[in-house]
């Protein structure tokens, strides 16, 4: 990475997530929950489309900026609470991202592309949002999947991943497939989707 202003992006979102306070263990070793993402984030961008443009990678490196500044339970705990946190939190990254561009330099051409991608406008329209949320599945399926299959029923794991297979397109259901999932996880995989 030899762009100057993408590397500073890159340290203040990185700066601005080693903040959190949830910390999480991975391989034994303790990181602050959001960077951790962040770095899984844009670790799987570079293996699944290596030429992405800048854009979409500072939009993967800060998908959840800050995310816990914006508590769940800050909002009603039904579905509606739910999908009004959701909105929320994408304006929330935008506009904490933004702030970092504009103070590390870019354009506002360049910033409002990011914007527009990390509040995942015009999904399976844009290239831009599709790739991202190629990106935001595939990180869940290899990372995350395991937490979830923890805390919920058979039936219930089968219908997130649904939901997730179908956010995604052609190229990342191909590439999902050959994540190193357990055993039972790609089982459950292809249940859910029905292959």
């Amino acid at each position: 990475m030899k762009n100057a202003l993408l590397e500073k992006a890159f340290e203040q979102i990185d700066a601005a997530n080693a903040q959190d306070p949830t910390i999480e263990l991975y391989q034994n070793v303790s990181f602050p929950k959001e960077l951790l993402y962040s770095d899984r984030m844009y670790g799987q961008l570079l293996k699944f489309e290596a030429d992405a443009t800048e854009e979409i990678k500072i939009a993967c490196k800060a998908q959840h900026i800050c995310r816990w500044k914006i508590a769940r339970d800050s909002y009603p705990l039904d579905r509606v609470g739910y999908l009004k946190w959701r909105e929320e939190l994408k304006k929330f990254h935008a506009n904490t991202t933004a702030n970092i561009l504009e103070s590390v330099g870019y354009d506002a051409t360049f910033i409002d592309r990011v914007r527009f991608l990390i509040e995942k406008k015009q999904l399976k329209k844009d290239s831009g949002t599709q790739l991202l949320e190629d990106v935001i599945c595939l990180v869940f399926l290899e990372f995350y999947l395991d937490d979830f299959v923890q805390k919920h029923d058979r039936e219930k794991m089968k219908n997130i991943i649904l939901k997730t297979w179908n956010k995604m397109s052609d190229k990342g259901h191909q590439y999902a497939l050959t994540l190193p999932y357990s055993v039972p996880n790609l089982e459950l995989i292809k249940e859910a989707i029905g292959a």
